[in-house]
């Protein structure tokens, strides 16, 4: 376990505004929320002020950058809720490390649950992390939002606890293939990390090129251990058969990608094969890769200057606690905090069993705009873009990503419910 962010060593920690205007224009974007006095069978909002929270990052270990950026998300949704009208009740939290560690991500969800007292768990950017806090949750009859993109979390692993705001990798891998099909063509080269996630991109990749193209072919591979930081050879075999591919589709995130896009920048690896990649929009990323990650395609899950719903009054809030701009997973900190806020006071009860029930199929207000979480599966539906790295023009070392190559909406984006492997 971790202190909490805002006060070292604190075991409880109730977030308060850190300045009024930090939460200026949030009163009244809640949601779609109706009479709690009605809506829900458990204990009546009027019972209890608080609710509590266990919040699981990894705090330390190889995604920290990512899991700090998530937690600032976590803080913003938090403070939304306790400081809006809307809401007839405050979050408590503690914070979790995984520590990027399936054990250890179990290890501190049985805490938070069992020591703690949560009754809501949020985060696990790592897929193998969050699939063992969902196993946690679940067992327990918690509900419980990751932040990671394995398909299986809402696939063939799922739970009626668990309910995912972060894009998944199917909904990813949607509007990339769709995207290289038409563009680049359908001979694809895979490199991905040899863990969960990056399996999952080339098995989604892969399976929506098969039902776009008779002529597709998977003509090579190369996996790296997760962690690696000399990619040269993969890089050559990849030049090595690069006549042979149209585009080379990388799954990998974090340090990992960071470091591929910048060694494969230095071999010129964009001149002899098109680069496409499911997380490059990353702020992290490209900020690791610097300016060798120009020409680079990526998905784009998000950006702070999308003008759907009410993101520029999260971008608002977000700059006015961190003095910065959100990112992908600060933003999903703070829409799976929301949405499980607007839940909990549409059923008018912090009982795990009856907000679960609420949750689905529910209508929220969001940054996309309407949102819910289908019944079938807990997957949010949305958008997605692609996009392509390019030169800042302030002249900066850090490149700057667009997002206008192809957009899918989230009823286009998503697998159909059958098509999931989710039983719930």
């Amino acid at each position: 376990m971790t202190p909490d962010s805002n006060t070292q060593g604190s075991r409880r920690q109730f977030i308060k505004a850190v300045t009024a205007g930090s939460v200026a224009g949030v009163t009244g974007l809640a949601g779609c929320v109706g009479d709690p006095g009605e809506a829900g069978n458990g204990e009546d909002l009027d019972d209890f002020d608080t609710v509590t929270l266990g919040i699981l990052e990894p705090f330390t270990g190889e995604f920290a950058e990512l899991g700090e950026e998530r937690h600032k998300g976590n803080e913003v949704g938090i403070e939304w809720v306790n400081e809006s009208d809307e809401y007839d009740f405050e979050f408590e939290y503690e914070t979790f490390d995984t520590q990027t560690s399936a054990a250890a991500a179990s290890r501190e969800a049985e805490e938070a649950i069992q020591d703690y007292g949560a009754d809501f768990l949020t985060g696990s950017i790592n897929s193998s992390a969050a699939l063992a806090v969902a196993d946690v949750a679940d067992s327990n009859g918690v509900v419980y939002t990751p932040g990671a993109a394995d398909i299986s979390i809402t696939g063939s692993n799922c739970s009626e606890y668990v309910f995912r705001f972060e894009t998944n990798t199917a909904q990813m891998t949607e509007v990339m293939a769709q995207w290289v099909n038409d563009e680049l063509g359908d001979q694809i080269f895979y490199h991905y990390a040899d863990y969960v996630y990056g399996e999952s991109v080339r098995d989604e990749f892969e399976a929506r090129m098969e039902s776009l193209s008779d002529s597709y072919e998977n003509v090579g591979e190369t996996t790296s251990d997760e962690g690696s930081t000399d990619f040269d050879a993969f890089i050559t075999q990849i030049q090595n058969n690069a006549d042979d591919a149209d585009a080379l589709v990388v799954g990998m995130t974090g340090a990992d990608l960071a470091i591929f896009l910048q060694q494969a920048g230095e071999r010129d690896l964009q001149d002899d094969i098109p680069i496409v990649t499911t997380t490059g929009s990353f702020t992290p990323v490209r900020g690791g890769a610097g300016l060798q990650a120009v020409g680079t395609y990526t998905g784009v899950r998000y950006s702070h200057e999308l003008e759907t719903g009410d993101n520029q009054e999260f971008v608002d809030a977000y700059e006015d606690m961190h003095d910065e701009l959100p990112d992908n997973f600060s933003r999903v900190g703070f829409e799976s905090i929301r949405m499980v806020a607007t839940g909990i006071q549409e059923a008018g009860s912090r009982d795990p069993d009856v907000v679960k029930d609420t949750l689905n199929d529910l209508e929220h207000e969001t940054i996309f705009g309407t949102n819910r979480f289908r019944e079938c599966d807990g997957q949010a539906e949305n958008p997605v873009w692609m996009g392509e790295l390019v030169e800042p023009e302030d002249g900066g070392d850090v490149t700057e990503v667009t997002f206008d190559l192809m957009e899918l909406d989230g009823q286009e984006a998503i697998p159909d419910c059958e098509d999931t492997g989710c039983d719930r």
